[in-house]
Parts: structure tokens; sequence; C-alpha cells
């Protein structure tokens, strides 16, 4: 009850401070969006504020760092595209680079000219990022050289995504705006309306099979036809209740999970939810509060509440297996996988191992004293993030 209280507490000061401060507020400052609890809606970074000590630590398992990288100062929005024979990553002064993700190797730097605010996407061919006046920003993924762009409503909020020749865009009042790749041309618009108070949503969707899976404000989970636009099917992670629009925030604001035969989400104040992925039909659901996302292996999801619990579900049924949290005060991000671990990055860079298994906490690893500016990635067995800083971390454990 007392977290609770807590969490309604923050919000409701954020809220006086985004009423009482309009002119102060950036021009990309959605009136409705709220910042999340511990979050710095300015900054799109954890909020200011020193996190609890390290716990104690008798560690049985070792974190390497694979390669570093600078990139550039960043915030959330910006984060690190991985594919499989290339990395690209994107920094606040409009760096954009490709790496090479067995060495972290340079292959091209460029500049977009302009302040980023979100990406990069990329496919094979084509790498995208945003800025927050809506400039849509395409290059050629072999050389950097700039290739069109485009304008969309408003700011863009969350990295792009490039696929079936269609590039994916998020913008700041939550509509979806679709561009032809090989050109910019608009394809399609997808738009709903907003509750009357949401969270700040910097995550964007997942596109795999020909589908766009993202998550919205109000808690819906939706599969859209990338090259339509169609929704193929509309399903509720969490559903609002209370008595106040504070609480009745119900929003998923973390990216989508999608494995052979199900896609999970999680809502903050709400729960996590797995669906066929065809039919969008409920496989399971839990009731766990989150705002930083989730991972997957073989036999388990992993989530971290909002209270900064990491649990393990079984991804079957969303029976508990685990629960770790003696990372509660460090303030910690969504989870991954790190080698045959589970790894989560804290405000102060400190990347977190846990065994897969039993959830015991056995390793950890410091970085540059900054915070992730988003769920770190999976590649090759390794975890891949890119710190406010502006450095970019490949990290293998074992």
């Amino acid at each position: 009850m007392i977290a609770q209280r807590s969490r309604r507490l923050v919000a409701r000061l954020a809220l006086t401070a985004l009423v009482s401060g309009c002119s102060s507020m950036p021009s990309w400052m959605p009136s409705w969006s709220v910042p999340a609890p511990n979050f710095d809606w300015l900054t799109g970074r954890s909020a200011a504020g020193k996190p609890g000590p390290l716990p104690e630590l008798a560690a049985s398992a070792a974190a390497t760092l694979h390669w570093q990288t600078s990139v550039g100062k960043s915030r959330a929005g910006l984060s690190p595209a991985v594919l499989p024979d290339a990395i690209y990553a994107a920094a606040l002064d409009g760096t954009l680079v490709r790496l090479d993700p067995a060495t972290g190797r340079t292959v091209w730097r460029a500049s977009a000219g302009k302040p980023l605010s979100a990406g990069p996407g990329a496919d094979a061919t084509l790498v995208v990022v945003g800025t927050d006046k809506g400039d849509v920003l395409a290059f050629d993924a072999s050389n950097g050289n700039p290739k069109w762009t485009a304008r969309v409503s408003t700011e863009i909020v969350s990295p792009p995504r490039v696929a079936d020749g269609v590039v994916a865009v998020f913008a700041g009042d939550g509509s979806i705006h679709a561009l032809n790749a090989a050109d910019g041309s608009k394809k399609w618009v997808f738009q709903r309306a907003a509750p009357a108070l949401t969270v700040r949503n910097f995550a964007g969707g997942v596109s795999t099979r020909g589908g766009l899976f993202f998550g919205t404000a109000g808690g819906r989970l939706l599969a859209i036809d990338m090259l339509t636009g169609i929704t193929g099917w509309d399903a509720a992670v969490a559903n609002p209740r209370g008595a106040t629009e504070l609480e009745r925030i119900a929003d998923v604001t973390s990216l989508p999970v999608v494995d052979q035969q199900q896609v999970c989400a999680v809502a903050y104040q709400g729960r996590v939810a797995c669906f066929d992925v065809t039919r969008g039909n409920l496989n399971w659901s839990r009731d766990v509060s989150s705002l930083t996302g989730l991972a997957v292996d073989a036999r388990y999801l992993y989530v971290t509440d909002d209270k900064g619990a990491v649990h393990a579900l079984d991804k079957a049924t969303g029976a508990s297996v685990w629960k770790q949290d003696r990372l509660a005060a460090r303030k910690i991000g969504g989870p991954q996988l790190v080698g045959d671990f589970v790894g989560v990055v804290d405000v102060e860079g400190y990347l977190h191992l846990m065994s897969a298994t039993n959830g015991a906490y056995v390793g950890r690893l410091a970085t540059d004293g900054t915070a992730p500016t988003s769920q770190p990635a999976l590649f090759s067995g390794s975890a891949l993030w890119q710190s406010a800083g502006g450095n970019l971390y490949a990290v293998t454990a074992k």
C-alpha cells in the first residue's frame, strides 16, 4: 500500500509540474503525457537521485566486456539497431554510425545534420532516424549517404521499424506513420484516441512476420499488417481501473516479445499477458506492473516490475519460477539474456547478473556511471546497450 501511494504521489507531482510549467516545457512534450515514476521527461533518462547501495555479492559468474565504442550523448528514444551483420547507433547531436558486430569497429560514420530524438531503425539497405520536429531522415545502410527525408505530424519519440519495404515511424501523439522505404512517400497512418493521461512511451514496436506488434496507452497490444496498416488483432494487456485518471493509467510502455507461438507484453499498473501470435487469443496473464520490459528464453519469460524486482515466469503458463528483489533500490531497467544468465542495467550503468535457473545474484560489471537509454538488446549471446553518457557496450558472461 505504501509503494502504491508513493507511485501515485510521484505521478501527481509530475502532473503538477507539467501543468504549472507549461511555458517552459519543450515543444515536443505532449500535454497529455506524464513522466513515469523515477523518470526525467526532459532528458528521457532515469530521474536524478542516488540509488541504494550495491548489494553484497559473492560472485560466481563473470561479465566480460566484449567491446565498447563511443557514439555520443544519448537519451531514451535513441537505442542501437541490431542486424546479423551490422549494428547501427545514433547520438543526440546527429551522429550516425555503423559498427561491426564482432569487433565494434566503426564501418562508417555520418551526420544527420540536425539533432536527433529517435532511432535508428534499419534493415539490410536502409537506416532511419527521426527528430523532435517530425523529420524522418533515411540513409544508405552500406555507406551512410543520405537517401531521402520526410516529415510526420509531430516529434518522433521511438526508433522507427524498417521491414517489407515499409518504414514505421512512431510519433509523440501516439500515431504511427508508414512510409515507403524507397522514397519516403506516405503509405498509411494509424491513429486512435488516447486516454486523458498517459505515461510517455519511448519503446515503439516490433516488426516480424509481416506484422508490426506494439503496445498502446490504455493497455492494448495490436498486430498491424506492415504493408496495409490493417489491424489483424487488438487485445487487452490491462484494463484501466480506479477512481482518478492517475489511477487509471494502464499503459504498455515497453517492447513486446515475439516467440514462435505467442507474443507477450506488460503494462504499467496492469499485468503481463501472452497471446497467440496469429489470432491474438489470450494464452495466460499474471498481475505484474512494469515500465521497463520483458525478455524470453526457451523456458521462461523475465520481467522487471515497477518496484525493482525481477521475476521469472513459466513461458507456457505464467506460473512464478523465481523472484529476485535484492536490486530493488538500484533503479534497474528491463532484463535481457547475457550468455546463460539474466542481466539488468541500473541507473549508474552497472550490469547485474542473475542465474536464469533460480534468480541468484551472481555477478556485476561497472561501465561509465550513466543509465542505459533503453532495455539492452540481444545479439550473438551478448547484451548490447547504449548509455546516456555516449558509450555502446557489448557484454558477454560465463
